[in-house]
């Protein structure tokens, strides 16, 4: 029987995970388009489940312990995951099986953008909703958002803050209470949705496409209202809409934050993960851009407009497309594939390993290369002038060990199922990186792949999400002894 501590906590959530339930049916029932009892059936389930979870520990009062926070996080994504499939299931268009209706839901909720369906154009209003609802939510964290609510009801948040906020910096709030540190970042990350909604329908979207792209864009996550993606529209403006969006949500949300406040731009010019992550990403698309005209795939304008859009959008772990780039030539899909890993800043919604982490592990590796030349000197690790403590540093290095590690089981599994090399490599890369488009045969989308292969990249989606040591402490004796 789960600890009364953690139930309550779990139970709340469900609850109030039942009411997003409500928008998806005030969808369907306004286009005329589509079966609403699929999410009624799914609001109540989820509802039932949560009080079945909430009542035996309803009257506990104990303050989460860390490992509590742990547990918690991980055990919610994985129910709200579950849940999440339940509409996909029960809906006749489209109607999945138990394993594409939990990858699907895995891959919106920890907004990596892969998918089973096909003829996404022909889908029904409140289905082509549901997906871009399942990004924004998971995008910033339902359990952020949890955070300012629960303590209301006697639940501490602290500690899931900490567990759930990606990144190594984790120990930084907004502000000194931790409620009013989740209300900032969900301010922040509700303004720039808007504007990235009315943004869209000023260059041409409906208002629908603008508020579910908006939705996928400030989410990082990539699903489409259409097969195309953001190909489908054939504009130059609205792709740039996307870019500068899709670049602003891999900043840190904490300096959007700082930034506002101080109605200032100091905050991004002064933060070196900012200036590196930018750096990167203007790299990565001069590199596209040239070599998309060098090899005559495109003329210059052509090549300019996809190669950023394509760069800025495999680099934030979006995943939007504008044209076949795993088509392109030469080295460029798998330049893009690597430049994932990297991802978007810690406090980002973009996925891969943080930029903060890339930046330390470069430095490190500048630091032992001069301990060869001066063995006896003490050389500090700094980032922004300040000197990183040694155990940052170490966790740095343990984080990208376990990573590669992880991504190397994953990547034999699948290539154990019978996928081939280029497959199974992008595949897992473009789920643990929480980024979604890949190459070879899920280039397209992932509906031919087996099922143990989609139930392996739907671990991966939630290893990615929950930066991998999240989930993995909880299989480790020693969170389990008291």
């Amino acid at each position: 029987m789960f600890n009364p501590t953690i139930q309550k906590p779990l139970g709340l959530m469900l609850m109030l995970y039942s009411i997003s339930m409500l928008p998806p049916i005030g969808v369907s029932l306004w286009y005329h388009g589509g079966e609403w009892t699929p999410f009624l059936y799914t609001m109540l389930i989820t509802l039932a489940a949560g009080i079945a979870l909430w009542l035996p520990g309803r009257r506990s009062r104990r303050d989460l312990a860390l490992r509590d926070g742990f547990a918690v996080v991980a055990l919610a994504w994985t129910l709200l995951g579950l849940a999440s499939a339940l509409p996909l299931m029960l809906s006749t268009h489209p109607h999945l099986s138990l394993t594409d209706a939990v990858f699907e839901s895995f891959s919106g909720i920890t907004t990596t953008g892969a998918t089973v369906i096909t003829g996404i154009d022909r889908l029904p209003k409140a289905i082509l909703y549901y997906r871009a609802q399942l990004q924004w939510l998971g995008g910033m964290g339902i359990l952020v958002l949890a955070v300012a609510i629960l303590p209301m009801l006697g639940v501490g948040g602290m500690q899931l803050y900490r567990a759930e906020i990606p990144g190594p910096m984790k120990e930084n709030k907004l502000t000194p209470r931790i409620t009013e540190t989740a209300k900032a970042l969900w301010y922040i990350y509700l303004g720039l949705t808007v504007l990235c909604a009315l943004a869209y329908w000023r260059f041409g979207m409906t208002p629908f496409d603008a508020v579910a792209q908006s939705f996928a864009t400030v989410s990082t996550g990539g699903f489409s209202t259409h097969d195309a993606s953001l190909g489908y529209f054939h504009s130059a403006r609205i792709d740039a809409v996307a870019v500068v969006f899709m670049y602003l949500a891999g900043i840190n949300h904490a300096l959007h934050f700082t930034a506002w406040r101080s109605s200032s731009l100091r905050p991004y010019l002064s933060d070196p993960e900012v200036r590196g992550y930018t750096v990167i990403l203007l790299v990565t698309s001069i590199i596209t851009v040239l070599y998309l005209y060098l090899s005559h795939t495109f003329d210059f304008t052509t090549a300019l407009h996809h190669g950023i859009v394509q760069a800025v959008s495999i680099g934030t772990s979006t995943g939007f497309t504008t044209a076949e780039y795993q088509r392109w030539p030469g080295f460029l899909p798998i330049l893009l594939i690597m430049v994932s890993f990297i991802g978007g800043c810690a406090g980002s919604t973009g996925g891969g390993m943080k930029v903060i982490r890339f930046l330390l592990l470069y430095k490190q590796g500048a630091r032992e290369i001069n301990r060869l030349v001066h063995p006896s000197a003490r050389i500090p690790v700094k980032v922004g002038g300040k000197v990183m403590p040694d155990r940052v540093v170490d966790a740095v290095w343990g984080f990208f060990s376990t990573y590669v590690a992880v991504f190397v089981v994953l990547l034999l599994v699948l290539m154990a199922t019978g996928l081939d090399q280029i497959t199974s490599f992008s595949a897992v890369a473009a789920c643990l990186n929480n980024m979604g488009p890949g190459l070879g045969g899920v280039g397209p989308n992932y509906q031919a792949l087996n099922d143990v292969a989609k139930w392996a990249l739907s671990l991966a989606m939630l290893l990615g999400r929950l930066e991998i040591f999240t989930v993995l402490v909880l299989f480790t004796p020693a969170f389990w002894r008291r």
